[in-house]
């Protein structure tokens, strides 16, 4: 119905979304007001309203927090949910990360599936329906600002702004998203100002500041000796042993007769399928768990990761091992601290529905209670998101997309957080497509220039038919 219209914009499309990719708008914490979430953000925002306005849609920026693009009339207000920050991007890319590379029909670039392709197609979708006919209805394609980190944005958004009745957020999979699990993030912390004076202890970590909702790819410590009784290049070969014994890919580096640098390396991945990746921080941390207990030093925040978390994913061993139709409980080690003479691991949960965000903290609390010295802090967390597989939304975005894809796929679960969530009748709905590798917040991140025009003329369809639904 749409398709050949959005065809003649392919070029548009395709241009307009490497302007938006090669803003690096990665958040930055600021305490200048003109710039909540940082420069570049602001700019990612900016030059999106600005894209917005020129095709004659209603714009605002609100306060800077975030924005938003509406057309239509009416009292009901369906919203499409997107956001313009990116998590950080290392320098192992083939293409540089922000220079909206095309390389085989492909635009590689941070952002590029996370989440400014679907935000371009979503807009793009809008226009078409503008350009060609007329709904009785509002559309509002909201613009978040701070998605990967904690949800200011949004928060903002929801005290000064109207909610939709009905949306979606395109920031996950088709054919649909019917639920999200819940999340809990949390820290456990050991005063280390008594182990500083052991024969080895920590001078230093460094994870290059990791988000909770990535796996760690990389993380670093540097061990200092002091005592003349324990040899440098011993403790290496000891290490060594510790490394060949578990095959793990740990890099050591004599930095003077009394210092040495371990450099633990991974395989990034989104901290919602923690399997897909290599947990850098796990690794490390197992190593010097073997090698401070080798020279009788007990760390109890090692006792603990090594007793009830090692290489575990899953939480069996913390006895939060849950399962239910949204998929199995994930673990994500996702920071390692060293700071104010406190050790500190961040620990990222994603929750099967079912599961009470209070029994996991519950079964935390029971076991660090066994280690005098460790203490539990509750970062933050965000309840599940459910809306029935029968649902008018669920179906009819499930029915959209299966008709144009020639499919029969079921909607689906995920481990990842969307703003969906932040409202009431809202799911997530695309923009991967299924039995494609997930790359959000991995190296080499792309969106196929097919999968963009495809989720563009969705879209689209999605607006034209709830928009003329009755149903809602």
């Amino acid at each position: 119905m749409f398709n050949q219209y959005i065809d003649n914009m392919k070029n548009e499309i395709i241009s307009n979304l490497q302007k938006l990719i090669q803003i690096p708008s990665i958040y930055e914490k600021s305490d200048i007001q003109d710039f909540p979430f940082g420069k570049n953000v602001n700019n990612a925002l900016n030059f999106t309203l600005n894209l917005g306005k020129e095709m004659g849609f209603k714009t605002k920026n609100i306060d800077k927090y975030c924005g938003y693009i509406e057309f239509g009339e009416g009292k009901e207000l369906l919203g499409i949910i997107g956001h313009l920050d990116v998590v950080p991007a290392n320098d192992d890319w083939t293409f540089p990360p922000f220079s909206a590379t095309i390389f085989n029909n492909k635009i590689y670039g941070r952002g590029s599936i996370d989440d400014k392709g679907p935000v371009i197609a979503s807009l793009y979708a809008m226009k078409t329906i503008l350009d060609t006919c007329k709904i009785h209805k509002r559309v509002r394609l909201i613009l978040g600002l701070n998605e990967e980190n904690s949800w200011e944005c949004i928060n903002y958004y929801k005290k000064h702004e109207e909610s939709p009745s009905i949306g979606f957020s395109p920031d996950a999979d088709f054919p649909c998203i019917y639920a999200e699990k819940a999340i809990l993030s949390s820290c456990i912390s050991l005063d280390y100002s008594s182990y500083s004076k052991k024969d080895i202890y920590i001078e230093e970590i460094n994870c290059n500041n990791n988000p909770l909702n990535v796996v760690p790819k990389f993380c670093s410590v540097t061990l200092k000796i002091n005592s003349d009784k324990i040899s440098i290049d011993k403790i290496i070969k000891n290490i060594k042993n510790i490394i060949d014994k578990y095959n793990f890919e740990i890099d050591i580096y004599k930095q003077n007769f009394s210092s040495l640098k371990l450099t633990s390396n991974g395989v990034g991945s989104h901290s919602a399928h923690p399997e897909l990746g290599v947990n850098a921080i796990s690794r490390l941390i197992i190593v010097l768990d073997e090698i401070f207990k080798t020279y009788n030093i007990t760390i109890p925040l090692f006792d603990f990761f090594n007793t009830y978390i090692h290489t575990q994913y899953n939480g069996k061993n913390l006895k939060v091992n849950f399962s239910d139709e949204s998929g199995n409980l994930t673990l994500n080690v996702g920071n390692f601290s060293f700071e104010n003479n406190e050790l500190k691991i961040k620990i990222n949960m994603r929750i099967p529905i079912y599961t009470k965000i209070q029994e996991i903290e519950n079964s935390f609390i029971d076991i660090l209670s066994k280690f005098d010295s460790l203490e539990y802090h509750k970062i933050a967390s965000k309840s599940s998101l459910y809306v029935p597989k029968d649902s008018f939304l669920v179906k009819t975005l499930s029915n959209i997309f299966n008709e144009m894809n020639n499919s029969f796929i079921e909607p689906i679960a995920i481990g990842g957080a969307t703003y969906a969530r932040a409202f009431d009748n809202c799911v997530s709905f695309g923009a991967n497509m299924p039995g494609n590798k997930d790359m959000c917040h991995q190296t080499d991140e792309f969106i196929s220039i097919d999968n963009l025009m495809f989720a563009c003329k969705v879209y689209a369809r999605a607006i034209y038919e709830i928009t003329n639904s009755c149903k809602w």
